[in-house]
């Protein structure tokens, strides 16, 4: 029989494990980014891939072939960013999105994927038969 102290031990060194197995299982699926101030001021930042995140500035979208530039704004700062390949239909100006890729020497942010972040209120369209105003 194991004594109450040697109990009260092996409880604390058995949560502990578990919290590092949680904590490991989550770390791939949490999902953070960094701003565009962030990357810019970021020392190392064009050696490592990080998630970009800001709001598509107005005007700043350009399409060649299968290369799209545009330009990711957060407080004041602004990255530009290139990327191949056609990105998701939701995906405009003035909105939300996140790129993932590297930040290249000459400044620009070549990115491999780009997802358009979501609002998170969500409800239902009127229905034909409702007025406009009736919301």
């Amino acid at each position: 029989m194991i004594r109450r102290p040697g109990r009260l031990a092996l409880t604390a060194v058995l949560l502990g494990a578990g919290g590092l197995v949680v904590t490991a299982a989550l770390r791939d699926t949490l999902t953070y980014y960094r701003t565009p101030g962030e990357v810019l001021a970021h020392p190392d930042a064009t050696r490592e891939r990080v998630r970009l995140g800001g709001e598509v500035v107005p005007g700043s979208v350009r399409r060649d072939g299968d290369l799209v530039v545009f330009r990711l704004a957060d407080t004041g700062r602004e990255v530009t960013v290139r990327q191949r390949g056609v990105p998701p239909e939701t995906f405009r100006e003035g909105e939300d999105a996140v790129v993932e890729g590297r930040l290249g020497a000459d400044g620009v942010f070549d990115a491999d994927h780009v997802v358009v972040r979501h609002g998170n209120e969500y409800g239902p369209s009127p229905s034909a038969s409702e007025p406009p105003d009736a919301r």
